[in-house]
């Protein structure tokens, strides 16, 4: 007959492994619980994206922003409420696009009628952004699976731990290295600007003394955001050459001077980042196979797994 002590360590071992079990992520993490999860995921990414086409550069920024500073935990999807005011209203994600949320809405609703309970928020963007990086011409990389959605999400705890656009190129490597990115995995996923816009509040205080850009340029800029004071929804595509294409481009801009924001400019003239642009510029296989492995990693920074999470009811409320 087993002692008291010897029962009591046998649950502590059964619960410890439990846990484990629980905490481990997996490629395939879905197959039993829900075996349509990749299906949804695809069919909804694909109707969303076909029906507003800036959807696929709103969510890669969207999960670069939950994912850079407390990690991909889907807090950046939580509302404010009258006790709390959540990451999302911090003054640097306000920005953040509407039909990015919506996407992720989208998903949720419809893997919650397939198995309730059942799918994280923080997993369905991550894949969401995988496969939209795909959609439009960008790598494919495998997403690991099994992250909970955190309870926490505070603005308080936002600014000075995202890069903004005007940042020296000193303080926005030491936010990437103080989350254990080196400078190539940064460059790396800055190519991320090869799709997507910015507001002309981002840079048009440059385009009129900022020797980086192209003379020609600067002007189509200025000409461009001269109603942003009437109209603040204006904007510009980060790379003017091709835009809606996922592709090394961006990088072949910067030497040309066809940067947009600031911190585009300081990739190139910082001597500690130029080789790393040169090298993307040069070589796209490398810029992808490059961008896959820093979003591979990004994708598991500050997970919560196990009971440190849970699995919301809805995204943007905490259960």
């Amino acid at each position: 007959m087993e002692s008291p002590t010897s029962l009591f360590l046998i649950l502590i071992s059964l619960s410890s492994l439990a846990f484990l079990s629980e905490s481990r992520l997996s490629y395939n993490y879905y197959d039993q619980s829900c075996p349509r999860f990749a299906q949804i995921m695809q069919d909804t990414v694909a109707n969303k994206q076909i029906s507003s086409p800036t959807t696929a550069a709103g969510t890669l920024r969207l999960f670069f922003h939950d994912c850079i500073h407390t990690g991909c935990d889907a807090s950046i999807l939580v509302s404010s409420t009258p006790f709390n005011s959540a990451e999302r209203d911090a003054d640097i994600n306000l920005s953040l696009p509407g039909d990015a949320f919506d996407l992720i809405t989208r998903a949720k609703t419809a893997l919650e009628l397939s198995c309730p309970n059942t799918v994280s928020c923080a997993d369905i963007l991550a894949v969401a952004t995988r496969d939209l990086v795909t959609m439009m011409g960008g790598p494919f990389y495998n997403v690991l699976l099994g992250r909970k959605d955190y309870r926490i999400s505070n603005s308080a705890y936002v600014e000075g731990n995202l890069p903004r656009p005007t940042m020296s190129m000193s303080e926005i490597i030491r936010i990437f290295s103080s989350q254990g990115f080196n400078l190539q995995e940064m460059v790396a996923l800055s190519g991320a600007h090869t799709i997507g816009f910015s507001h002309c509040n981002e840079f048009k205080s440059n385009v009129y003394n900022d020797t980086h850009y192209n003379p020609r340029f600067a002007q189509g800029l200025q000409k461009a955001c001269e109603n942003y004071p009437k109209d603040p929804t204006l904007s510009v595509f980060n790379d003017i050459m091709t835009p809606n294409k996922f592709d090394n481009v961006y990088f072949q801009n910067l030497p040309k001077g066809l940067g947009l924001l600031e911190s585009d400019h300081g990739l190139y003239y910082d001597e500690r980042t130029r080789a790393f642009v040169e090298m993307y510029a040069k070589d796209q296989n490398k810029f992808f196979k490059d961008f896959a492995r820093a979003m591979e990693k990004l994708s598991i920074h500050g997970i919560k797994t196990g009971r440190r999470g849970e699995i919301r009811h809805r995204c943007d409320a905490v259960n």
